[in-house]
């Protein structure tokens, strides 16, 4: 998108912040830089203590460098990371400008789930306004009240990296709202949509379903969605059932993106669905496919799709064959389950 595609180990590297987090964080950011050196691209890490502790002791000041340094590279990599007396995704997500989040759910061969169609789903969530800008407010002692806001030009974002998205990979797009009961908020946001597929992607199929009905047809026919266009709230559940579907929250990657004033992306940060496993953390029995998965759509996004294809092909062909850790049913531990992914990048990379 906006980083040059390079060709070799000999071309400039490519540098991406990492958002050190806590709990399992530093053995996924491990099992990152062990698959990074397996790779024909050199990739240089500049990390940032995103740590609770660090976040608590120095407050904006921690915000400050990781907004500093994802300006710098354009580019980030988060690891998972706890919650104290403010949510540190809000507060990137606020400095950064993220107004759209990119979720693929994929049904994987080798992991079990009591769903047994396969899922291929592109969810594209439009990551302001609706109620969770607005905590809300008592009215009196037995009502509250919430603010739900929907803007144009979050929804023009996301609706043309939608297009794009489901060009790209030969897909149908699916805007999904309650526009018939919401008629102003999810009105203004449909509106938008029918508004950018007008201006230079009617060559891309588009549909509209209503939210509550789009939950069950997933469900009964998953094969007739594949890129699908959503409003905050209602990316959320979707994104969480969608995980449910193909069985693990554990494989779930994410892509968070920033804008200019062209609707091209600036800034791009990937992360895992999971948390921090404190439970886990330090035994190295932890599951980085999410993590890895977060990193090949990294390449993906730097234009190496080859090594990101590459990356994900080894990935599942190992879960497939059983070489999994003790989540998915295997045995392996996290950095074993690293290496046995590294072993088989070499059949498929460029």
């Amino acid at each position: 998108m906006n980083t040059p595609k390079p060709s070799g180990r000999e071309a400039q590297p490519i540098e991406i912040v990492e958002l050190e987090g806590d709990g399992i964080g530093p053995e996924l950011a491990t099992a990152v830089h062990r698959v990074a050196e397996a790779l024909p691209i050199e990739l240089r890490f500049r990390p940032v203590d995103w740590s609770l502790e660090r976040r608590e002791r120095d407050g904006e000041a921690a915000v400050d460098e990781a907004e500093r340094a994802m300006r710098s590279t354009r580019l980030a990599l988060k690891y998972p990371t706890v919650t104290g007396s403010v949510s540190p995704n809000a507060l990137i997500r606020r400095r950064i400008g993220f107004s759209v989040i990119y979720r693929p759910a994929i049904s994987i061969r080798g992991i079990s789930s009591n769903f047994k169609s396969d899922v291929n789903l592109h969810i594209v969530r439009v990551a302001t306004g609706g109620t969770y800008d607005d905590p809300g407010q008592f009215v009196g002692r037995n009502a509250a009240v919430s603010l739900r806001m929907v803007e144009r030009e979050p929804c023009a974002q996301a609706a043309k990296f939608a297009f794009e998205l489901a060009r790209k990979k030969g897909f149908t797009m699916t805007s999904s709202s309650k526009h018939t009961i919401q008629r102003v908020t999810d009105g203004l946001f449909e509106s938008v949509v029918s508004e950018v597929h007008d201006q230079g992607y009617e060559d891309v199929p588009h549909h509209r379903e209503l939210f509550d009905a789009l939950l069950a047809k997933v469900i009964l026919q998953p094969q007739d969605f594949e890129v699908v266009l959503v409003l905050n709230e209602y990316g959320d559940f979707l994104s969480d059932m969608a995980s449910g579907l193909v069985g693990s929250l554990g494989t779930g990657a994410s892509g968070n993106f920033s804008f200019n004033d062209d609707h091209e992306v600036d800034i791009a940060m990937f992360d895992p669905a999971g948390g921090t496993a404190p439970d886990i953390a330090g035994q190295n029995v932890c599951n980085p496919s999410a993590m890895l998965l977060a990193f090949g759509m990294l390449l993906d996004h730097i234009d190496r799709y080859d090594l990101g294809h590459a990356l994900r092909l080894a990935l599942l062909a190992a879960i497939e064959a059983g070489e999994t850790t003790g989540d998915l049913g295997g045995n392996l531990s996290t950095s074993a389950f690293t290496e046995h992914v590294i072993a088989r990048l070499a059949d498929h990379l460029p």
